[in-house]
């Protein structure tokens, strides 16, 4: 256990350390960000930002994945905080820890290796589009400048490496370009000039609502979305991050941490918050791996905050601009473009739909939802074709049907209209499913359709081949 411990804490101290200094530089846009988006002041979103971190490094499931107040938290908060305000949305904050919560108890977690591969491929390029193309915005309204410090802070990613890899080249980044930034005194927008940064600490106060069913009735339809949207983003991080590392995390742990999180948050004035694949990845990047990265990147925000507030305003956002380019051109998976003529076209689909879906909503969830669907639906039509070849003895006047194949819902229609209800001068049907199998209720009912028409008829009709799952399938519907 003690091992465990080290292991997860402080196996890799001065990786995880700087890894944990440069996200929660990245973060404080981001965040800023993604509260002025949900229509609460940035600090709200910081608050939430450095307690989840911070909670997140000792409960959760997923060493070295980041969490914080997410975009696609704050979209879903958005029509809660305009209609209702924002002790509503610190009561849905603290409901959806409770149902999330709930949900990792429940093992949720193990739900994520039901997503298709193309489904992850496809999550993962839309969100490298989607980091790459929100960093357009902060162009508007700038010169030359702001391109020509986005240009050296790339190339000081790039090249810095080559150098030495003791320090990650994105903080070299940030540090060079601010210098550079305040003594010439450029016009390029900063960190302060996104939302008015204070040194407050967040303080401990129950949501001023009336506790009765009508607020509840309010708030549960933005908590379960929040809840949702929030534990996907999750556990495909949490997937991501365990393919990038070839290690395993704990998903239903992930689950409950989240929870506890979140719970956290609607406590502390800080809006929900969720698994940020873009910090993760940043984290990933600069070599954190471990639990205390996550914790370094919440405790370094927070002394940002409250002791060198006056000093991180000043970062011009061309630095993290450069840092988030990099990062999604890392994320992408160029591999995947190399590939495509190989990949069936079916999972082709599913990873285009994914990437447009997420594209155009600018949310995670509702393209991975899509993605699956999707999936499901070309797998069942995969699966759904059945084979029925038939025999005829003549001396016993029996007809042999041999099925092969899936027998569900999306098979049973071609499964009935196979057989001829109507055979000249047959007294018996012999049904041979040795190479098939019954799935469910619509099958068992396919059956049983086959063996009425054939009764109307006066024609015996015998099953065999069934195996033991399919035989219980239909001896339970036959006993109902």
């Amino acid at each position: 256990m003690i091992n465990h411990i080290k292991k997860e804490w402080f196996s890799n101290i001065r990786g995880d350390i700087l890894a944990g200094i440069v996200v929660s530089l990245a973060l404080i846009p981001e965040v800023t960000g993604f509260s002025i988006i949900a229509g609460v002041s940035p600090m709200v979103g910081l608050y939430a930002s450095f307690c989840t971190a911070m909670i997140l490094a000792f409960v959760g499931g997923r060493p070295g994945m980041i969490s914080a107040a997410a975009g696609a938290m704050a979209l879903v908060l958005v029509g809660l905080v305009k209609e209702h305000g924002i002790q509503y949305m610190l009561a849905a904050t603290f409901l959806t820890g409770i149902i999330q919560f709930i949900l990792g108890l429940l093992k949720v977690g193990r739900l994520v290796k039901f997503i298709p591969h193309a489904v992850m491929i496809g999550f993962v390029n839309a969100l490298a589009i989607l980091i790459f193309t929100s960093q357009f915005t902060s162009f508007s309204g700038e010169s030359w400048i702001m391109y020509a410090m986005v240009a050296g802070g790339l190339i000081i990613i790039y090249v810095f490496p080559k150098i030495t890899k003791v320090v990650p080249s994105a903080l070299v980044a940030i540090i060079v370009i601010t210098i550079v930034s305040v003594w010439l005194g450029s016009p390029v927008k900063t960190i302060g000039d996104m939302g008015k940064v204070s040194s407050m600490l967040p303080h401990f106060l129950i949501p001023h609502i009336p506790f009765n069913l009508e607020t509840l009735l309010i708030i549960l339809p933005y908590s379960a979305s929040l809840a949702i949207v929030g534990l996907v983003e999750t556990l495909l991080t949490a997937q991501l991050i365990d393919e990038e590392t070839n290690t395993e995390s704990q998903k239903n742990r992930e689950c409950v941490g989240q929870g506890i999180g979140n719970m956290f948050n609607g406590l502390f004035g800080g809006t929900a918050g969720c698994a940020m694949i873009g910090q993760s990845v940043i984290n990933l990047k600069s070599g954190g791996r471990g639990r205390l990265s996550t914790f370094v990147a919440g405790a370094f925000l927070f002394l940002l905050i409250m002791v060198l507030r006056d000093i991180v305003v000043q970062v011009p956002l061309a630095a993290l601009v450069a840092v988030m380019f990099v990062v999604a051109i890392s994320t992408f998976d160029w591999t995947s473009l190399k590939r495509l003529h190989k990949f069936p076209k079916t999972d082709v689909a599913v990873m285009v739909v994914t990437v447009i879906v997420v594209v155009i909503t600018h949310n995670l969830a509702f393209g991975v939802i899509t993605g699956i669907i999707l999936s499901a639906i070309f797998f069942a039509a995969k699966i759904s074709k059945i084979n029925i070849s038939k025999t005829i003895d003549e001396e016993k006047h029996t007809l042999f049907y041999k099925v092969e194949g899936q027998l569900f819902f999306a098979s049973v229609t071609d499964f009935v209209a196979s057989f001829d209800f109507n055979p000249s001068g047959i007294k018996g049907i012999v049904i041979d499913f040795t190479r098939a199998h019954i799935w469910d209720e619509s099958g068992v009912a396919g059956v049983d359709k086959i063996v009425g028409k054939y009764k109307e008829n006066h024609i015996d009709v015998k099953i065999k081949g069934l195996n033991h799952s399919s035989e219980r399938l239909l001896d339970k519907a036959s006993a109902n």
